[in-house]
Formats: structure tokens, C-alpha cells, sequence
């Protein structure tokens, strides 16, 4: 039997993504970001949730290195813990809607009596805007993180499944799908071994733009104030809080959006990065 194209993975992928020194440094911020959301009890010089109104509005300095908000506190150490909320909700949906845009994707695009009825779906729900889906996901389910990525993956599961169905539908037609139908495998088996082993690379690259996605939506909401709990730092919430001394106290929305704006723009270059390392076509000119 023909053997199946080589799937993502291996040290090929890791050096030619080494070649390419804008993935590098998106990687190193990325790296950064999640280092100091982890360790954020760790590095964070104070308590983000801590009151402290004699020293409201104070600009950026050694004492605070990004200032304080209007009750006084620390606005770099928000920043750090907002991002365990915000790449946890990055991550989370990123996650959901990649299994849950695999599964219907396969499904679709392998059976092809199931195949209308899923594109029929993955349409009409596309056919709403993101944000305007997800606020009425949330306005319905709550307020809280957990809904909130649940209202996400379910905002770009039909974008995962569009990219898993269109890939299916190839690798269904090709030989070593054919001969092992042939040979008596098991249908499952060819999803797995075949079909499912063949398409990791454009749903890893799906993946990441999916999370930088899920984070500018998560902030969105937060902004709009019918996310996470505004009590939660996120750096949506810290941007919607900002905006009222905005001609005032403008780094209460500079220090936020720079994390964010870094955060998605390394991970739309790593996106981009992957794209290329795993096309043929696109890797042979790296």
C-alpha cells in the first residue's frame, strides 16, 4: 500500500522555523507572556486586586513601573494576572473548537451523506458575526470564564470545520485511502490513520489563529462588559476601565493594549511561520 505524506512534526519543522527569525521572536514573546502569567504570584510586586486610593492616577515610575488605576493599584501586576485569564481563554477555545471542528469536519467531509447537512450548518452559523454571535452566546449562558469560552468555541468551531471538511474531501480521493478501502480496513481506522494524520498541518496553523481570534474576542467582550466578571482582571476589562481617563491617565489603556496587540501579532506570526513550513510548495522556498 502507498504510504501517506508525511505529517507535521519532526526536527525539519523545528529548523526550517529556526530559519525564519520573525518566528523566533514571536515565539520568544509568546514564551515571555505565558511565563508570566504562570509565574505571575511569583513576579507580579504586588497584589492586583489591592486598594490603594492615596496613591490613585499615579504615572508610570520605579515605584509603579506602569502606574496605578483610579483606586490605586498596581497596573503592572494587573496586566500580568489578566493574562492568565486571557491566554487560558485563548488556549481553552483554541482547543474545544479544534476538536469539536475536527470531529464534524471528518464527518462531513469523509461521509458524504452527512456532508450537506454539516455545511448547511457551519454556513448559517458563519453567516453571523463573530462578536454579535458571541455577545448573545454570553448574554444568554452568564458572565463568567468558563462561559465564555464555551460561547467562543462555539463561535469558531464552524471555522475549524470548514478547514478539516475542504481538507477531508482531498485526502478521501487519493490512492492509499482507496487501497486500504480496498484491503478490507476499518472505516474509523482510515479517519485515524489516514485521513486524520494527513491534515494536523493546516489545523495546527487553524489552531493558532484561532487563539489569537479567541483573545481579541474574549478582550472585546470584556471591553463591551458582558464578558468575565468585571471584578476578574483581563486586559479587555483594564481597557474598559481605562477609556474614562483616557486624556488623563492614558496608561491605564496603553500598558493592556500593548500585551494584547503583542500577544496576537506573535501568534499571527508564528501562524504565518507554520503556514509556511508545512506547505510543500511554500517550505521548499525557505
Amino acid at each position: 500500500m502507498a504510504n501517506a505524506p508525511a505529517h507535521a512534526g519532526g526536527p525539519g519543522l523545528v529548523k526550517l522555523l529556526a530559519q525564519r527569525q520573525s518566528v523566533v521572536i514571536g515565539l520568544a514573546i509568546l514564551f515571555v507572556l505565558g511565563a508570566a502569567a504562570i509565574l505571575a504570584p511569583v513576579v507580579a510586586p504586588a497584589d492586583p486586586n489591592k486598594l490603594a486610593i492615596a496613591s490613585r492616577l499615579t504615572p508610570p515610575g520605579w515605584a509603579h513601573l506602569f502606574g496605578t488605576d483610579e483606586y490605586g493599584r498596581d497596573i503592572f501586576s494587573r496586566v500580568i494576572f489578566a493574562g492568565r485569564v486571557s491566554l487560558t481563554v485563548g488556549l481553552c477555545v483554541a482547543a474545544f473548537s479544534t476538536v469539536a471542528g475536527v470531529f464534524f469536519g471528518l464527518m462531513g467531509g469523509f461521509f458524504r451523506r452527512l456532508d450537506a447537512p454539516v455545511s448547511r450548518v457551519v454556513d448559517a452559523m458563519m453567516a453571523f458575526p463573530d462578536i454579535l454571535l458571541a455577545i448573545a452566546l454570553v448574554a444568554a449562558l452568564g458572565g463568567s470564564v468558563l462561559n465564555v469560552i464555551i460561547a467562543l468555541s462555539v463561535v469558531y468551531t464552524p471555522r475549524v470545520a470548514r478547514v478539516a471538511r475542504a481538507s477531508t474531501l482531498v485526502i478521501r480521493e487519493l490512492t492509499y485511502v482507496e487501497a486500504a478501502r480496498a484491503l478490507g480496513v476499518s472505516t474509523w481506522r482510515i479517519l485515524a490513520n489516514h485521513v486524520l494524520r494527513n491534515i494536523v498541518s493546516p489545523l495546527i496553523v487553524q489552531a493558532t489563529f484561532t487563539f489569537a481570534y479567541a483573545m481579541l474576542a474574549e478582550a472585546g467582550l470584556s471591553f463591551l462588559g458582558v464578558g468575565v466578571d468585571p471584578s476578574t482582571p483581563t486586559w479587555g476589562t483594564m481597557i474598559n476601565e481605562g477609556r474614562k481617563y483616557v486624556s488623563s491617565a492614558g496608561w491605564m489603556i496603553l500598558f493592556p493594549g500593548i500585551a494584547i496587540t503583542l500577544c496576537v501579532l506573535a501568534l499571527q506570526i508564528v501562524g504565518d511561520g507554520l503556514r509556511d513550513a508545512l506547505d510543500p510548495n511554500l517550505s521548499k522556498e525557505l
